[in-house]
């Protein structure tokens, strides 16, 4: 089927190509995914604009200055989770638990008082969680809404005992600034919109609290938002919810191997399902597409060794042999 690319379109891309700037090209790209003609003709072209948006979101993290602004937390691993909630529900525990990061965990409120990342491990891959100071109906800390908006998913954290009260809380505050919550992957968000996240309600404290309060939160919210009950001093579902960011993330792991040596599997390169042996290529280093001349794959729906080109689109725990 032809794509058909409108005049909207065209212009939206003249101006990517004529854009100095990667705000200027992350702008011309969400207007060309914005305008192009959604049928079958244009799916691949569709999954290779969503990619290159993230891409360059995630390459205007990592040019932030270093140290300018303590509230921007640089994006590491396969993605980034933002743990939002209103004081003592649990957000230092929940990530004491399940990362190395040295929160401070406390009895009394605002223990928190920057973001904190750590790193959660799913299998052979990281996630990224970070926790951060309270928020209240009085106070939100300044700098804080940057953070949020710089996740890849929003994880509301509420309070077992009184999880209605957090979660209208938070939800009021989060909607007051323009964001919309949708419990959907990272692929199914509508990328030309900014405002758009994947999120979920986590209820910490459940080892405790009468499960019927999840039940109530559930009838509320349920049509709305994912609901993860867990209990960090337990452990319970925390495993399940780490899981969990890793499905909405919509990464891939793949391994990469020299010529006659076995696969480095200690640490996978992640990529969004959908990516390409170029966007392999390019992971590693911004020239290597230009220079690569074949590669060579051992993974699903190939036989072991078959050579490929760079439009081949890889899996999940893909072999892949790069040749210059």
């Amino acid at each position: 089927m032809a794509a058909n690319l409108t005049p909207d379109y065209e212009k939206a891309e003249q101006r990517y190509r004529e854009a100095v700037s990667d705000e200027d090209k992350l702008t011309a790209l969400r207007e060309m995914l914005s305008t192009i003609p959604k049928h079958k003709g244009t799916e691949k072209l569709q999954a290779d604009l969503k990619r290159r948006i993230s891409q360059f979101r995630k390459s205007a993290g990592k040019k932030a200055v270093k140290g300018a602004d303590p509230f921007h937390v640089p994006r590491s691993g396969a993605g980034q989770v933002v743990l939002v909630g209103p004081p003592n529900v649990g957000k230092s525990a929940i990530v004491g638990a399940t990362t190395n990061a040295p929160v401070k965990v406390a009895e009394y409120p605002f223990a928190t008082q920057l973001p904190l990342p750590g790193m959660a491990h799913f299998e052979d891959a990281q996630i990224q969680l970070v926790d951060t100071p309270p928020v209240t109906a009085e106070h939100v800390p300044g700098g804080l809404f940057g953070t949020i908006r710089n996740s890849d998913i929003i994880a509301i954290v509420v309070d077992g005992d009184e999880p209605l009260e957090g979660a209208e809380l938070v939800l009021g505050l989060l909607s007051e600034r323009g964001l919309i919550l949708k419990s959907v992957t990272h692929r199914e968000l509508d990328h030309t919109n900014p405002h758009e996240h994947s999120a979920l309600l986590i209820v910490n404290k459940i080892d405790t609290a009468p499960r019927e309060n999840v039940d109530v939160l559930k009838e509320l919210y349920g049509d709305q938002l994912e609901i993860r009950p867990v209990s960090a001093r337990t452990g319970e579902g925390l495993a399940e919810l780490i899981a969990r960011f890793w499905q909405l993330l919509c990464m891939i792991r793949v391994y990469t191997k020299e010529p006659g040596h076995l696969p480095d599997k200690n640490k996978p390169f992640t990529l969004e399902i959908g990516s390409t042996i170029e966007d392999l290529a390019r992971e590693i280093h911004r020239e290597l597409p230009e220079k690569m001349k074949f590669a060579r794959i051992w993974g699903a729906g190939v036989h072991d060794g078959t050579v490929v080109k760079g439009d081949h689109v890889m899996h999940d725990k893909d072999v892949v042999e790069l040749h210059v």
